[in-house]
Protein backbone atom coordinates (compact mmCIF):
# COMPACT_ATOMS: atom_id res chain seq x y z
CA UNK A 1 0.00 0.00 0.00
CA UNK A 2 1.57 2.90 -0.98
CA UNK A 3 -0.72 5.64 -1.31
CA UNK A 4 -0.94 8.64 1.47
CA UNK A 5 -2.41 8.00 4.52
CA UNK A 6 -4.06 10.25 6.87
CA UNK A 7 -3.48 10.38 10.66
CA UNK A 8 -4.75 12.32 13.23
CA UNK A 9 -2.99 12.81 16.22
CA UNK A 10 -4.17 14.01 19.47
CA UNK A 11 -2.15 15.49 22.44
CA UNK A 12 -4.03 16.83 25.59
CA UNK A 13 -0.80 18.94 27.02
CA UNK A 14 -0.11 22.99 27.34
CA UNK A 15 3.54 22.82 28.08
CA UNK A 16 6.52 21.55 26.44
CA UNK A 17 8.06 18.19 27.45
CA UNK A 18 10.01 15.86 25.42
CA UNK A 19 6.96 14.03 24.60
CA UNK A 20 5.85 16.83 23.34
CA UNK A 21 8.49 18.05 21.25
CA UNK A 22 8.39 14.56 19.59
CA UNK A 23 4.86 15.09 18.61
CA UNK A 24 6.17 17.99 16.68
CA UNK A 25 8.48 16.16 15.29
CA UNK A 26 6.93 13.05 14.58
CA UNK A 27 3.70 14.97 12.56
CA UNK A 28 6.07 17.37 10.57
CA UNK A 29 7.96 14.65 9.18
CA UNK A 30 4.89 12.76 8.19
CA UNK A 31 3.31 15.92 6.59
CA UNK A 32 6.57 15.79 4.52
CA UNK A 33 6.43 12.94 3.45
CA UNK A 34 3.46 13.46 1.98
CA UNK A 35 0.83 11.60 4.46
CA UNK A 36 -1.59 14.35 5.45
CA UNK A 37 -1.79 14.71 9.21
CA UNK A 38 -4.26 16.51 11.72
CA UNK A 39 -2.86 17.91 15.01
CA UNK A 40 -5.58 18.21 17.67
CA UNK A 41 -4.52 19.71 20.57
CA UNK A 42 -5.37 22.43 23.20
CA UNK A 43 -5.83 26.07 21.89
CA UNK A 44 -3.85 27.01 25.00
CA UNK A 45 -1.25 24.55 24.55
CA UNK A 46 2.33 26.18 23.77
CA UNK A 47 2.99 23.03 21.42
CA UNK A 48 0.77 25.25 18.44
CA UNK A 49 3.66 27.48 17.86
CA UNK A 50 6.16 24.34 17.34
CA UNK A 51 3.84 22.70 14.58
CA UNK A 52 4.74 23.70 11.25
CA UNK A 53 2.08 25.71 8.65
CA UNK A 54 1.52 22.19 6.55
CA UNK A 55 0.08 20.25 9.59
CA UNK A 56 -3.12 22.05 10.23
CA UNK A 57 -4.83 22.50 14.17
CA UNK A 58 -7.81 21.85 15.41
CA UNK A 59 -8.16 22.46 19.11
CA UNK A 60 -10.11 20.76 21.70
CA UNK A 61 -9.71 21.59 25.35
CA UNK A 62 -9.01 18.00 27.01
CA UNK A 63 -9.92 19.76 30.51
CA UNK A 64 -9.90 15.90 32.41
CA UNK A 65 -11.60 12.32 31.72
CA UNK A 66 -15.00 13.73 32.59
CA UNK A 67 -14.78 16.48 30.34
CA UNK A 68 -17.69 15.11 28.08
CA UNK A 69 -17.84 18.09 25.70
CA UNK A 70 -14.47 17.37 24.84
CA UNK A 71 -15.15 13.71 23.89
CA UNK A 72 -17.79 14.65 21.69
CA UNK A 73 -15.60 17.53 19.92
CA UNK A 74 -13.13 14.57 19.23
CA UNK A 75 -15.77 12.41 17.99
CA UNK A 76 -17.08 15.07 15.58
CA UNK A 77 -13.35 16.08 14.67
CA UNK A 78 -13.14 12.61 13.59
CA UNK A 79 -16.26 12.41 11.43
CA UNK A 80 -15.70 15.51 9.77
CA UNK A 81 -11.82 14.84 9.00
CA UNK A 82 -12.20 11.43 8.50
CA UNK A 83 -8.71 9.92 9.28
CA UNK A 84 -7.85 6.40 8.92
CA UNK A 85 -5.65 6.25 11.89
CA UNK A 86 -6.10 8.59 15.00
CA UNK A 87 -2.73 8.39 17.00
CA UNK A 88 -3.05 9.13 20.69
CA UNK A 89 -0.64 10.59 22.82
CA UNK A 90 0.03 9.77 27.26
CA UNK A 91 -3.49 9.61 28.97
CA UNK A 92 -5.83 12.37 28.75
CA UNK A 93 -5.80 12.19 25.08
CA UNK A 94 -6.62 8.35 24.83
CA UNK A 95 -8.89 8.42 27.17
CA UNK A 96 -10.95 10.93 25.59
CA UNK A 97 -10.43 8.95 22.63
CA UNK A 98 -13.37 6.12 21.68
CA UNK A 99 -13.94 4.70 18.50
CA UNK A 100 -15.79 1.32 17.67
CA UNK A 101 -13.36 -1.33 16.31
CA UNK A 102 -13.26 -3.54 13.07
CA UNK A 103 -13.40 -0.61 10.78
CA UNK A 104 -11.21 2.66 10.34
CA UNK A 105 -9.85 4.86 11.55
CA UNK A 106 -7.57 2.54 13.47
CA UNK A 107 -7.06 3.72 17.12
CA UNK A 108 -3.11 3.89 17.75
CA UNK A 109 -2.12 4.83 21.56
CA UNK A 110 1.63 5.97 22.19
CA UNK A 111 2.80 5.50 25.60
CA UNK A 112 5.73 7.07 26.42
CA UNK A 113 5.87 5.63 30.20
CA UNK A 114 4.45 3.17 32.24
CA UNK A 115 1.08 4.33 33.04
CA UNK A 116 -2.14 3.08 34.24
CA UNK A 117 -3.14 0.48 31.70
CA UNK A 118 -6.70 0.13 32.05
CA UNK A 119 -6.58 4.21 30.73
CA UNK A 120 -5.41 2.23 27.43
CA UNK A 121 -7.53 -0.68 26.84
CA UNK A 122 -10.46 0.67 24.55
CA UNK A 123 -7.61 1.46 22.07
CA UNK A 124 -7.01 -0.52 19.06
CA UNK A 125 -3.44 -1.11 19.32
CA UNK A 126 -0.23 0.29 20.73
CA UNK A 127 3.11 1.75 20.16
CA UNK A 128 6.20 1.73 22.93
CA UNK A 129 8.92 3.57 22.59
CA UNK A 130 11.36 0.94 24.01
CA UNK A 131 10.96 -2.59 23.89
CA UNK A 132 10.58 -2.94 27.96
CA UNK A 133 7.52 -0.64 27.47
CA UNK A 134 6.19 -3.03 25.08
CA UNK A 135 6.87 -5.64 27.60
CA UNK A 136 4.85 -4.30 30.24
CA UNK A 137 1.99 -3.83 27.54
CA UNK A 138 1.99 -7.40 26.83
CA UNK A 139 2.52 -8.69 30.37
CA UNK A 140 -0.72 -6.83 31.24
CA UNK A 141 -2.48 -8.65 28.54
CA UNK A 142 -2.37 -6.53 25.62
CA UNK A 143 -2.39 -8.39 22.45
CA UNK A 144 1.48 -8.83 21.46
CA UNK A 145 0.46 -8.53 17.67
CA UNK A 146 -0.98 -5.19 18.48
CA UNK A 147 1.67 -3.89 20.40
CA UNK A 148 4.58 -2.33 18.43
CA UNK A 149 8.31 -1.02 19.41
CA UNK A 150 9.05 2.55 17.62
CA UNK A 151 11.53 4.55 19.37
CA UNK A 152 11.67 8.56 19.08
CA UNK A 153 13.88 10.38 16.51
CA UNK A 154 15.29 14.17 17.18
CA UNK A 155 16.06 16.11 14.11
CA UNK A 156 19.85 17.41 12.85
CA UNK A 157 20.86 20.67 14.38
CA UNK A 158 21.59 23.59 12.40
CA UNK A 159 24.99 24.92 12.75
CA UNK A 160 25.25 27.65 15.71
CA UNK A 161 27.78 31.05 15.09
CA UNK A 162 30.42 31.97 17.01
CA UNK A 163 29.09 35.29 17.49
CA UNK A 164 25.96 33.41 18.79
CA UNK A 165 27.74 31.03 21.07
CA UNK A 166 29.39 34.81 22.06
CA UNK A 167 26.72 36.31 22.63
CA UNK A 168 24.67 33.56 24.77
CA UNK A 169 27.88 32.93 26.61
CA UNK A 170 27.78 36.71 27.61
CA UNK A 171 24.47 37.03 28.87
CA UNK A 172 24.43 33.84 30.96
CA UNK A 173 27.58 35.23 32.90
CA UNK A 174 29.50 32.17 31.56
CA UNK A 175 33.66 32.38 31.51
CA UNK A 176 35.47 31.81 28.54
CA UNK A 177 37.54 29.17 30.50
CA UNK A 178 35.59 26.64 32.02
CA UNK A 179 34.22 23.19 31.13
CA UNK A 180 30.50 23.35 30.60
CA UNK A 181 28.23 20.49 32.47
CA UNK A 182 24.41 20.36 30.60
CA UNK A 183 21.63 19.39 32.39
CA UNK A 184 18.23 19.73 30.76
CA UNK A 185 14.91 18.85 31.57
CA UNK A 186 11.37 19.37 33.76
CA UNK A 187 12.46 20.14 37.35
CA UNK A 188 10.63 17.02 38.76
CA UNK A 189 11.30 14.69 41.43
CA UNK A 190 11.46 11.45 39.00
CA UNK A 191 14.79 13.69 36.49
CA UNK A 192 17.49 13.84 39.57
CA UNK A 193 18.51 17.13 39.50
CA UNK A 194 19.19 16.86 43.06
CA UNK A 195 21.93 14.30 42.38
CA UNK A 196 23.87 15.97 39.79
CA UNK A 197 23.99 19.20 41.86
CA UNK A 198 25.19 16.96 44.55
CA UNK A 199 27.84 15.41 41.36
CA UNK A 200 28.70 18.83 40.63
CA UNK A 201 29.51 19.63 44.08
CA UNK A 202 32.12 17.06 44.49
CA UNK A 203 34.21 18.14 41.69
CA UNK A 204 37.75 18.77 41.98
CA UNK A 205 38.54 22.34 41.02
CA UNK A 206 40.88 21.68 38.29
CA UNK A 207 39.37 21.92 35.80
CA UNK A 208 37.18 24.75 36.40
CA UNK A 209 33.77 23.73 35.47
CA UNK A 210 30.12 25.65 35.91
CA UNK A 211 26.72 23.91 35.39
CA UNK A 212 24.09 24.73 32.96
CA UNK A 213 19.83 23.77 34.07
CA UNK A 214 18.45 24.45 31.12
CA UNK A 215 14.54 23.68 31.90
CA UNK A 216 11.52 24.12 34.93
CA UNK A 217 9.40 22.72 37.00
CA UNK A 218 7.75 22.08 40.25
CA UNK A 219 11.56 22.03 41.64
CA UNK A 220 12.84 24.93 40.66
CA UNK A 221 13.25 27.07 44.34
CA UNK A 222 14.50 23.77 46.32
CA UNK A 223 16.90 23.14 43.76
CA UNK A 224 18.27 26.82 44.10
CA UNK A 225 18.21 26.36 47.64
CA UNK A 226 20.36 23.26 47.90
CA UNK A 227 22.49 24.83 45.38
CA UNK A 228 23.26 27.27 47.42
CA UNK A 229 23.82 24.50 50.46
CA UNK A 230 26.19 23.14 48.59
CA UNK A 231 27.97 26.27 48.17
CA UNK A 232 27.88 25.90 43.83
CA UNK A 233 25.05 28.80 43.21
CA UNK A 234 27.45 31.24 42.07
CA UNK A 235 28.49 28.29 39.48
CA UNK A 236 25.31 26.91 38.74
CA UNK A 237 23.31 28.72 35.88
CA UNK A 238 19.39 28.42 35.66
CA UNK A 239 18.56 29.71 31.50
CA UNK A 240 14.59 28.57 32.35
CA UNK A 241 12.75 26.45 30.00
CA UNK A 242 13.77 27.47 26.33
CA UNK A 243 12.56 25.83 23.08
CA UNK A 244 15.88 26.36 20.91
CA UNK A 245 17.99 24.45 22.94
CA UNK A 246 20.69 23.92 20.07
CA UNK A 247 22.49 26.79 21.26
CA UNK A 248 22.97 25.51 24.96
CA UNK A 249 23.85 21.89 23.65
CA UNK A 250 26.67 23.80 21.63
CA UNK A 251 28.15 25.17 24.70
CA UNK A 252 28.52 22.07 26.61
CA UNK A 253 31.39 19.64 27.12
CA UNK A 254 29.23 16.70 28.47
CA UNK A 255 25.72 16.13 28.74
CA UNK A 256 24.15 14.83 31.77
CA UNK A 257 21.10 12.47 32.26
CA UNK A 258 20.46 11.75 36.33
CA UNK A 259 16.65 10.56 36.10
CA UNK A 260 15.61 8.56 39.16
CA UNK A 261 13.10 7.23 36.44
CA UNK A 262 12.89 7.62 32.56
CA UNK A 263 11.50 5.53 30.58
CA UNK A 264 13.11 6.48 27.01
CA UNK A 265 15.51 9.70 27.42
CA UNK A 266 14.54 12.56 24.04
CA UNK A 267 17.54 14.24 25.84
CA UNK A 268 19.92 11.67 24.98
CA UNK A 269 19.06 11.14 21.44
CA UNK A 270 19.10 15.32 21.31
CA UNK A 271 22.74 15.47 22.77
CA UNK A 272 23.89 12.93 20.38
CA UNK A 273 22.15 14.86 18.06
CA UNK A 274 24.30 17.40 18.92
CA UNK A 275 27.81 16.11 19.08
CA UNK A 276 27.95 15.55 23.13
CA UNK A 277 29.25 13.33 25.53
CA UNK A 278 26.41 11.79 27.67
CA UNK A 279 26.64 9.96 31.17
CA UNK A 280 23.30 9.07 31.92
CA UNK A 281 21.89 6.99 35.19
CA UNK A 282 21.09 3.03 34.55
CA UNK A 283 16.83 3.73 34.47
CA UNK A 284 15.08 1.81 31.82
CA UNK A 285 15.37 4.24 28.67
CA UNK A 286 19.22 5.36 28.84
CA UNK A 287 19.85 1.10 29.92
CA UNK A 288 18.14 0.47 26.50
CA UNK A 289 20.23 3.14 24.60
CA UNK A 290 23.18 3.44 25.71
CA UNK A 291 26.09 1.16 25.32
CA UNK A 292 28.11 1.08 28.34
CA UNK A 293 31.87 3.05 27.18
CA UNK A 294 30.50 2.78 23.29
CA UNK A 295 27.64 5.74 22.84
CA UNK A 296 28.20 6.84 26.42
CA UNK A 297 28.64 6.34 30.74
CA UNK A 298 26.43 4.68 32.63
CA UNK A 299 26.23 4.74 36.43
CA UNK A 300 23.68 3.51 38.78
CA UNK A 301 20.78 5.86 40.10
CA UNK A 302 21.82 8.21 42.98
CA UNK A 303 25.03 7.38 42.69
CA UNK A 304 26.61 10.82 42.78
CA UNK A 305 30.06 9.50 44.16
CA UNK A 306 30.44 7.73 40.87
CA UNK A 307 28.44 9.97 38.65
CA UNK A 308 30.91 13.19 40.16
CA UNK A 309 34.06 10.25 39.11
CA UNK A 310 32.86 10.09 35.74
CA UNK A 311 32.03 13.66 35.33
CA UNK A 312 35.83 14.65 36.04
CA UNK A 313 37.20 12.07 33.35
CA UNK A 314 34.95 13.52 30.55
CA UNK A 315 35.78 17.03 32.22
CA UNK A 316 39.58 16.55 32.28
CA UNK A 317 40.16 13.03 29.59
CA UNK A 318 42.26 13.58 26.37
CA UNK A 319 39.91 14.25 23.51
CA UNK A 320 40.15 10.95 22.27
CA UNK A 321 37.68 9.51 25.04
CA UNK A 322 35.17 12.35 24.26
CA UNK A 323 35.23 12.00 20.27
CA UNK A 324 34.94 8.06 21.11
CA UNK A 325 31.73 8.67 23.17
CA UNK A 326 30.16 11.11 20.91
CA UNK A 327 30.66 8.58 17.62
CA UNK A 328 29.58 6.17 19.34
CA UNK A 329 26.09 8.06 20.14
CA UNK A 330 25.82 9.51 16.54
CA UNK A 331 26.16 5.95 15.17
CA UNK A 332 23.57 4.90 17.81
CA UNK A 333 20.92 7.49 16.57
CA UNK A 334 21.62 7.00 12.89
CA UNK A 335 21.16 3.24 12.47
CA UNK A 336 17.93 3.28 15.41
CA UNK A 337 16.74 6.35 15.79
CA UNK A 338 17.02 8.74 12.54
CA UNK A 339 14.09 10.65 11.24
CA UNK A 340 13.74 8.06 8.70
CA UNK A 341 13.98 5.26 10.46
CA UNK A 342 11.21 6.03 13.01
CA UNK A 343 9.11 7.30 10.50
CA UNK A 344 9.23 4.77 7.89
CA UNK A 345 8.64 2.07 10.96
CA UNK A 346 5.20 4.25 11.60
CA UNK A 347 3.94 4.23 8.36
CA UNK A 348 4.39 0.59 8.19
CA UNK A 349 2.89 -0.06 11.46
CA UNK A 350 0.05 2.35 10.27
CA UNK A 351 -0.04 -0.16 6.95
CA UNK A 352 -0.04 -3.00 8.45
CA UNK A 353 -3.19 -1.70 10.58
CA UNK A 354 -5.01 -0.87 8.10
CA UNK A 355 -4.73 -4.11 6.45
CA UNK A 356 -5.80 -6.37 8.99
CA UNK A 357 -9.24 -7.85 9.39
Amino acid sequence: MNSAIHSMHVIGSRQWGGAERFYCRLTAALAERGHPVTAVLPATSALRAGLPASVPQLHVGMRGVWDLWSAFQLRRCIRAHAPRIVQTYMGRATRLTHLPAGRPPVHVARLGGYYDLKDYRHAHAWIGNTRDLCDYLVRGGFPPDRVFLIGNFVDSPAPVSHDVLTGLRSRLGLPDNVRVVLGMGRFHPNKGFEDLLAAFAALPPDPPSYLLLVGDGPLREALKRFASELKVESRVIWPGWRNDVTPYYALADVFVSPSRHEPLGNVILEAWAHGVPVIATRTAGAGALIDDGVSGLLVNIGDTETLAARLHVLLAESPAMRQRLIEGGRKTLETKHSREVIVEACLDVYRRLLRAP
